[in-house]
Parts: structure tokens; C-alpha cells; sequence
């Protein structure tokens, strides 16, 4: 068994099946579950009726065998060839009469075999029962019979077996059974059919997303889904969808910018360092101008590494797996930190970093301290030779500040 689910499974994966078979497979299973419990109740239903059909025959035929025996003088009168007993079963094939003397058992008529087979049956069963009493012939034949005593004119009883044959009732059962069986396969085919037909009609809107995610690409990135026609489960989808591309338009945007922007400020130092090797290189130099044009080509090295290191904060800030962990950072021990790695570039320039204050904030210290760098950095660079950075730490609140 377990062999056979796998394998159901392995074909599963190698041929997909669409949401539509999907959905007409599921509704043919619903509707076979629907359709067997409505065939069982039909059924229920129909032995009910023709069961309470067979009682209230058999307690009419019962009432006028009782009757037709209090008009009979005397056992005498009572015998095979009485037509009386004869015609209360004409039209009525399915009904057996058996009469038997009272005192001595002694059967006095019986109109057909299975009125015979009924002494034996009836035989234990309480006179006069008002309950109907099933039994089944040696060939399988189900009988419902009432057995009861009725009293002639001259006092004498006689016990009377009144029979009624299920066999047409049985054949009417098994012909619903198999007539509903038979068309119950055509009803799944149809049912199945129209719920694949239903399916495919109200996944046609989804051919609009499969046409756009087809024809997206680096050049066409405006193109948008229409909501126009679509029903309430898919617009919503539409709108989604829509600020999707919105959002990966204005990305791609940002990194064509960027890359141009990158490319612009690379080229800058690049070309300026290999015009200064080419013009050192010319011809012979001293060991000072040679001195001089290696620290110039340090300043421009310099440069580009502060835009791979731009690229890469960059880069860690704008994924999102990256989570920043939070710590309290003293912003004063954070701000000498950074000026004294910076104290030697400073002296060249004549600059003194002076700092004032102290709070902390909650924050990356790798990235505070390159925040403050990238300040100080720029203020040495910028600023007057001879001269002091003054670096002025304060809270306003909630808010820390740090001001260069």
C-alpha cells in the first residue's frame, strides 16, 4: 500500500496536474461522496415505504379474512374449493392464505405452497400478534405474514396464516439500486467535465499575470498588470503585483544610478594615477619628485578605497538578512576612538581634534564609528591649516547629537 501511494506521488511530481483537472478530480470525489449518501438514503427511504406498503396490505387483507371467516355456519363449510377464500385472493399473487383447525391442527385449506411453508414458519409465532413477522423461504424469499384466530358462527376457532410474497418489492429495491449505479458514472463524468470547463473560465484573468512575467526583462520594466475585468480575489493580486514591479523598477533604477555614479567617481582618481605614473615615467626624476608623485598617487589610492568602503556599507545596509545588533554605545569613547586613528593625518595638516560632552545611544559601534569617520574625515579635509575640529557631543531627549 505504502508502494502505491509513493508511486502515486513520483507521478504526481512528474506530471503536474493543472488547478483545473485539480478541481474536476476534487468535485467528481465530492460529488461521489454526495451521490452514495443520497442512494443510501433513497434506498432507506424506499424500503421504508414499501415495508409500511406491505403492512398496510396485509392488515386489510388480515381484517377481511377475519370477517369472511365469522360469516362461515361451520368448519365444514371451510375447504379449498370455498371461492369465498379463493376471491379475496384473486388479483393478488403475492398473497397466501393457510387455514388451520384450532382445537385438532388440522389443516383445512392452503391456496399455494408457500401458504404450506408458512405452518412451519408461523409455527412459535403468538395468535393474533400485532407485530408483522418477516421469514425467508428455503430459496431466499422474504414473506411478511400475520398469523391470528378468528371465531366462526357456531363458536369453533380458526387459525388463519396470511402471507404476502416481498419478491416484487426486492426487485423494485435492486432495480433503484442498479439504475441509480448505472447513471451515477455518466453524473461524475458531467459534473467533472463542467466544474474543468467552470475552472477554466475563471483562471482566464490569470493569463494577464503569465503574459506580463513573460514579457519582463531588464528594458521593460513599466509594463503593469490592467484590473480592469478582474474579479475581487484577483485584483487585489493585480495591486500587489503591480507595486511588486513598482518596487523593483525604482531598485533597478537606483543601482543604474548608483553603477553611474560609481563608474563617474572611479574614473577620477583612475585616469589621475595613471597620468601621473605616465608623466613620472617619461623621463628621469629625482628621488624627491618621485617622493611627491607617490604621495599624490597615495591621496587618489586613498580615494577609491573610501568609495569600495562607500560600496560596501552600502552593500551590508541595504540587505536585509543583515540584522544590526543593537548595544549601548558610548558616543564620547566612540568620537576619541575615531580621532586618534585619524591623529596622524591630522598633525600633517596642522589640525588638532578637539572632543566635548558624552552620551550613548543604542546602535552598531562599527557603524557609528564610521558615520563619525566618514565627519572627520571630511572636516580634516576641508578645514584651515593651523586650526581646530571641535567635536560637541549632547542629548536633547531621547536624541543624542554629534556635532562637527
Amino acid at each position: 500500500m505504502h508502494e502505491k501511494v509513493s508511486n502515486f506521488r513520483f507521478l504526481q511530481q512528474m506530471v503536474p496536474l493543472s488547478l483545473a483537472l485539480r478541481t474536476a478530480f476534487a468535485s467528481a470525489l465530492f460529488g461521489l461522496i454526495i451521490a452514495s449518501g443520497a442512494i443510501l438514503l433513497g434506498c432507506m427511504a424506499l424500503s421504508t415505504q414499501l415495508n409500511s406498503r406491505s403492512l398496510t396490505e396485509l392488515e386489510g387483507k388480515r381484517d377481511l379474512v377475519s370477517h369472511a371467516l365469522s360469516e362461515v355456519s361451520s368448519i365444514e363449510d371451510i375447504g379449498p374449493d370455498n371461492h369465498r377464500f379463493g376471491d379475496l385472493l384473486t388479483g393478488h399473487g403475492d398473497l397466501h392464505l393457510a387455514l388451520m383447525r384450532v382445537d385438532t391442527g388440522q389443516v383445512m385449506a392452503s391456496f399455494s405452497p408457500l401458504a404450506d411453508q408458512s405452518l412451519a414458519a408461523l409455527k412459535e409465532v403468538q395468535d393474533n400478534s400485532t407485530t408483522l413477522e418477516s421469514w425467508f423461504t428455503s430459496t431466499g424469499a422474504r414473506l411478511d405474514s400475520f398469523k391470528g384466530t378468528s371465531r366462526l358462527r357456531d363458536g369453533q376457532e380458526v387459525r388463519f396464516f396470511l402471507s404476502l410474497d416481498r419478491a416484487r418489492d426486492s426487485k423494485l429495491l435492486r432495480d433503484f439500486v442498479r439504475s441509480t449505479l448505472t447513471g451515477l458514472p455518466v453524473l461524475l463524468l458531467i459534473v467533472a467535465l463542467g466544474s474543468w470547463i467552470i475552472t477554466r473560465t475563471g483562471l482566464e484573468p490569470l493569463h494577464r499575470f503569465h503574459r506580463l512575467a513573460a514579457s519582463v526583462g531588464t528594458q521593460s520594466l513599466g509594463g503593469r498588470v490592467s484590473s480592469a475585468g478582474l474579479p475581487a480575489e484577483l485584483t487585489e493580486l493585480a495591486t500587489e503585483f503591480n507595486s511588486m514591479l513598482g518596487r523593483v523598477h525604482a531598485g533597478f533604477q537606483r543601482l543604474q544610478e548608483f553603477s553611474g555614479d560609481l563608474a563617474h567617481e572611479m574614473r577620477t582618481p583612475v585616469a589621475t594615477l595613471l597620468g601621473r605614473s605616465q608623466v613620472a615615467l617619461s623621463h628621469s626624476r629625482t628621488a624627491d619628485e618621485l617622493r611627491s608623485v607617490l604621495e599624490g598617487n597615495i591621496d587618489e589610492l586613498e580615494r577609491l578605497s573610501r568609495l569600495i568602503s562607500d560600496m560596501l556599507f552600502i552593500a551590508r545596509t541595504e540587505r536585509i538578512e543583515n540584522q544590526i545588533a543593537l548595544v549601548c554605545v558610548d558616543l564620547a569613547m566612540a568620537c576619541q576612538k575615531v580621532a586618534g586613528y585619524l591623529g596622524v593625518v591630522a598633525e600633517e595638516r596642522g589640525v588638532c581634534i578637539e572632543v566635548y560632552g558624552a552620551t550613548g545611544v543604542m546602535g552598531d559601534p562599527l557603524l557609528i564609528e564610521r558615520a563619525i569617520s566618514n565627519l572627520l574625515t571630511n572636516a580634516i579635509r576641508h578645514a584651515y591649516e593651523n586650526t581646530t575640529v571641535k567635536v560637541d557631543i549632547s542629548s536633547d531627549g531621547d536624541t543624542p547629537t554629534v556635532t562637527v
